[in-house]
Formats: C-alpha cells, sequence, structure tokens
C-alpha cells in the first residue's frame, strides 16, 4: 500500500468517511469554512451531498489496497481505520490530522504510532466521547475550577430514536474485554456494564454502566484526575435492562467475532429518524461538585461532528504546536464551552 497524501496549504479538507452519518454532519459544518474532499467506499452515494455543498467527492475504501492520492491542507476520519492507512499518510506527510472514530485500543496503538513517525503538524486523536466535545467541557469545568478536581464521573444516555450510522455501535464489539482505568490514582481493571446506578440527565432519570470509552484514559494523564468514569445507559429502559441481561449471561464474551457481530448489534443498531444527544458531567474536588449536562437537539452524530469541526479548527489554527495531543489540552476550554450555544448545543448547570 502506497497511498501519498500530500499537504496543500490551499488544498480541501480531506474527510474520511465523509458522507456516512457523522461524515455529513461534519460536511455541513465544514462546508462554509474549507473546501472540501469527501471520500469512502462508493461515492455516487455522496454525490448529491458533495453538490449540494460544493465538495469533491472520490473513492477511498480503507479495505482495498489500491493507493490513494490527494493534496490537502488537513485530514479527519470519520470511518474506522483500522490499519491506521489514514494515519500514517498524514503524519508521514507533516499534514494537520483529527481522528474522531477510534476506541481506546486502537487509539494507543495510533499514538503511539503516530510519536514513533514525530508529527511535523498537529495530530489530534479527538475520540473521546462524542468526538472529544465531552472532554473539551471536562476541561473547561476544571479550568473554571482553577484545576480543582479529583474526580470526574460521565455519564451518556443514548438515545434509540437517534439516527446513527453501523459504526456508532462499534463498542458492543468491546463489551466482552475487561479495561484498565485509575481509581484514586492507580490502575484498576473493570468490567463492561458493571457497577450500574440511575443518573438524572437533563431530567431524564437514566440507569447507567460502566463503558470503556478513550477518555477515561486520557483524562487523567492530561489533566491529573484520580479518578475518571464513563457510564452509558439507553433511552429505553428495557434496552437497558436487556443488554445488562445478556451480559450477565456472557454473550459478549462467548459471542465474540464476526458470527455473532449482527447479534450483538441488533440491541442497540436500530437508528431512527432523530433523537437528541444528552450527557451529564459530575466534576468533585476539595471545593465541592460541578455539574454539567451536554444536549444536542440535533443528535448524536450532530455533536460528534461538532467535536470533529472544532478538532479541526485547532489544528488549522497557525499557532497549533506539532505533535500528539487531545481535545482536553485545548488552550482556551472555556472559550470552546461558551461557544456551544452557537452551534445549537446547551450545557445546562446545576
Amino acid at each position: 500500500m502506497d497511498d501519498q497524501l500530500v499537504r496543500d496549504n490551499g488544498g480541501p479538507v480531506l474527510i474520511v468517511g465523509g458522507y456516512g452519518t457523522v461524515g455529513s454532519a461534519l460536511t455541513e459544518l465544514g462546508a462554509a469554512q474549507w473546501p472540501l474532499l469527501l471520500t469512502g467506499r462508493t461515492p455516487e452515494n455522496g454525490a448529491e451531498l458533495a453538490d449540494r455543498y460544493g465538495a469533491a467527492v472520490r473513492r477511498w475504501d480503507l479495505s482495498d489496497p489500491t493507493p490513494f492520492s490527494a493534496g490537502v491542507r488537513a485530514v479527519i476520519g470519520a470511518v474506522n481505520d483500522p490499519n491506521d492507512r489514514v494515519l500514517e499518510a498524514a503524519v508521514r506527510e507533516g499534514i494537520p490530522y483529527v481522528d474522531i472514530t477510534r476506541w481506546t485500543s486502537r487509539m494507543t496503538r495510533a499514538a503511539a504510532t503516530a510519536a514513533v513517525v514525530g508529527p511535523s503538524a498537529p495530530t489530534l486523536f479527538s475520540s473521546a466521547w462524542m468526538g472529544g466535545v465531552t472532554s473539551l467541557v471536562v476541561a473547561a469545568l476544571i479550568a473554571e475550577r482553577d484545576g480543582d478536581a479529583t474526580s470526574v464521573d460521565i455519564a451518556v444516555r443514548w438515545d434509540m430514536a437517534d439516527s446513527a450510522g453501523a459504526d456508532s455501535v462499534d463498542f458492543m464489539d468491546r463489551l466482552g474485554d475487561d479495561y484498565e482505568v485509575r481509581q484514586s490514582g492507580r490502575p484498576v481493571t473493570v468490567t463492561p456494564l458493571t457497577d450500574p446506578r440511575t443518573v438524572n440527565i437533563a431530567g431524564l432519570p437514566t440507569k447507567v454502566a460502566r463503558i470503556d470509552t478513550p477518555e477515561q484514559f486520557t483524562l487523567p494523564t492530561t489533566l491529573g484526575i484520580d479518578t475518571v468514569s464513563t457510564r452509558i445507559g439507553f433511552s429505553s429502559g428495557l434496552a437497558t435492562t436487556a443488554l445488562l441481561a445478556v451480559k450477565k449471561v456472557g454473550l459478549f464474551r462467548w459471542g465474540r467475532g464476526d458470527r455473532w457481530t449482527s447479534v450483538r448489534r441488533a440491541f442497540l443498531y436500530a437508528p431512527g429518524e432523530g433523537g437528541s444527544a444528552r450527557v451529564r458531567i459530575d466534576v468533585d474536588g476539595k471545593g465541592g461538585r460541578t455539574s454539567a449536562t451536554i444536549v444536542d437537539p440535533r443528535g448524536q452524530a450532530h455533536l460528534t461532528a461538532l467535536g470533529g469541526y472544532l478538532g479541526l479548527r485547532r489544528v488549522l489554527d497557525p499557532a497549533a504546536p506539532a505533535g500528539v495531543t487531545y481535545p482536553e489540552l485545548h488552550p482556551d476550554p472555556i472559550s470552546v464551552l461558551r461557544s456551544l450555544d452557537d452551534y445549537g448545543v446547551e450545557v445546562l448547570r446545576e
């Protein structure tokens, strides 16, 4: 494979997966600011979107070894890049890069790969929940507290009526794998869908349980937080109950592999016409608790795409330093928090 991306400061932003569910929302956000090049497996499926926003569209199937080449000003991955093709092509040529698709194990591998190459441009791994928006808000809340934070609890309400792409439930394939987090400053191993609790998320009581997400790996290191926990629950209480039940009988351990993929994903992947994204964040420290809930009426894909769009603005800032970074290391997260309303995203305080 010999993919050739060349840095062209006057060229388009390349959105890999640019006409999928998240990619389409990202295209809508980015089209007013930059020329865009959208890629995917079946470019004819993106032709109408490209015409609507004046973008170009080309084929780049990451499972097909046929080389791809283009001159671009920046790259964002909005689809899984399991073999790091997009990452390596961008980092090798010093092209600003954002990724919003990786789960923790793939993100740690990708960060190590990028570090070995030595990025000469900003390389942002923004795969924390909702394209890194959650981590940005955490960083802003902690900055408002002058750094006072010993623990962060994140509770996600997954709206099953929302539109969603197939990759959006990729986490289902990891529900049989234990994962490591920091608790009271020490590494501990957690089993997915354990430690359930009911949390009020924007006025909606939601039963949530543990899930592996990248911010639980990065926030303790980047912001020095002793304990970070992320839990997920569903707008349907029956779905949450069913998921916890099949976890209890071991489906996610004995039902691994491609043979059982459709069974695993059938519990969650039933995309509807649209819903809203809701994420509650509780920050605790010596000064007590600060709580905020992110609400995006346009849904989970829009909020994830917004995280990617904010990431692109960051890596394309001439003042942005080269090297690997994460969303919570934004130089001014409070300003980002205040700007979310401009994109129709509310941050409700308690």
